[in-house]
């Protein structure tokens, strides 16, 4: 936003000293408010022109005083041109402080993401997942490309993360990176972290995210059929390799573990419960919520092929994918009746709305119940 500029040289004649020289001062004015300091320099009334702002005169002393004088005008001009270019407001207490060297140390705000994210780093295997970890870092880098590319700086004052800025930066995460709606508004709710960071800390007074609603849309997530998961369970496969991932996955698919949580099973998750039988009793890695689920005879077969053949304590090989979880929550559990509430607890859920992603009905659940309904009232045609 341009705003009005302009610098005065002046003595103050009631600050005359026992020498009889006067203090230079400097008015610096920026949309007709005024900031004042002392330059550190001394001149005689005999040589100074109020009404030029600067000594007269071919002496030796007028020359250095008005040289100095200069070189203190370029750089107030450069810092005020380079603030205006790089902040959304500046102020001639701000030029001030900055030619004095005691500008406010804000802190910038991809410097702010990269203390978040190294100490995200140190937590990896204690609270945060290294997925996470990626994430944020793949935040910071779109974020500092985009501040590259909208405003040619390396960085930006957290100070100026305005309502805009945050509309442009989700546009560029459409446009110019072709993230798709959900990605986009993943990527917000991870910058959005940091501001909050820098809220919670005092360095941002208002929160520029407060209109602004972020949003996921519901996505039809893939998963197998009952037919398809047969079909893995018979199929011969053609190395030990590819028999890893098939078991691995069918495991997942009738247990709903996710890939990090199958990594981290021992033989101590395997405990028996309440009644009696086998359960896997583990932590989600992703939220640290408790999960327990029943064993079932297939996983039970796949754990005891594998019993003693791997390193570290390992009791499967881990190769798996998300589908294998998204098909325990569909076709292995709801499709079968089992309550939303138990499968979302299954699967280590905090909140049932994540658990309802996956609630599609299936049609041959569909048929079933229509039938079993059809059942409950053909006797009653007269």
């Amino acid at each position: 936003m341009k705003s009005t500029f302009s610098i005065c040289f002046y003595v103050k004649k009631d600050k005359q000293k026992a020498n009889g020289m006067y203090p230079i001062f400097v008015r610096i004015t920026v949309d007709g408010i005024a900031s004042r300091f002392n330059t550190k320099l001394d001149v005689s009334p005999d040589i100074w022109d109020a009404k030029a702002g600067k000594a007269v005169g071919r002496s030796a002393e007028a020359g250095r005083i008005n040289r100095m004088l200069s070189d203190i005008n370029a750089s107030l001009n450069t810092i005020y041109h380079e603030m205006q270019r790089r902040d959304n407001y500046v102020t001639a207490e701000k030029v001030k402080n900055e030619f004095l060297g005691h500008s406010d140390n804000h802190e910038t705000i991809l410097a702010l993401f990269q203390k978040h994210n190294d100490d995200v780093k140190q937590l990896i295997g204690i609270s945060k997942t290294k997925a996470t970890y990626q994430k944020y870092e793949v935040t910071k880098r779109h974020l500092a490309e985009f501040i590259q590319r909208k405003y040619h700086l390396s960085d930006i004052s957290i100070k100026e993360i305005t309502p805009m800025f945050i509309t442009d930066f989700e546009l560029y995460l459409r446009t110019a990176c072709k993230c798709g709606y959900n990605t986009t508004a993943k990527f917000m709710q991870f910058f959005k972290r940091i501001i909050i960071i820098a809220r919670n800390n005092g360095i941002l007074e208002k929160d520029p995210f407060a209109n602004y609603k972020i949003r996921l849309e519901k996505v039809d997530r893939g998963y197998l059929t009952e037919d398809e998961i047969k079909i893995i369970l018979k199929k011969k496969m053609v190395s030990e390799r590819l028999e890893h991932v098939r078991d691995l996955f069918i495991f997942s698919c009738f247990t709903g573990l996710a890939y990090s949580d199958v990594a981290n099973l021992r033989e101590e998750n395997i405990r028996k419960s309440f009644d009696g039988k086998l359960w896997i009793m583990t932590k989600r890695q992703k939220t640290n919520t408790d999960v327990n689920v029943p064993l079932l005879d297939i996983p039970k077969m796949i754990l005891k092929k594998y019993k003693g053949k791997l390193p570290n304590g390992k009791i499967l090989p881990v190769i798996s994918n998300q589908l294998a979880r998204h098909t325990f929550a569909t076709t292995t559990t709801l499709a079968k009746g089992v309550p939303i509430e138990t499968v979302s607890k299954m699967l280590g859920h905090t909140n049932i709305e994540t658990t309802q992603i996956y609630a599609r009905i299936t049609n041959s659940k569909i048929g079933n119940d229509m039938q079993g309904l059809d059942k409950k009232f053909v006797g009653c045609w007269n």
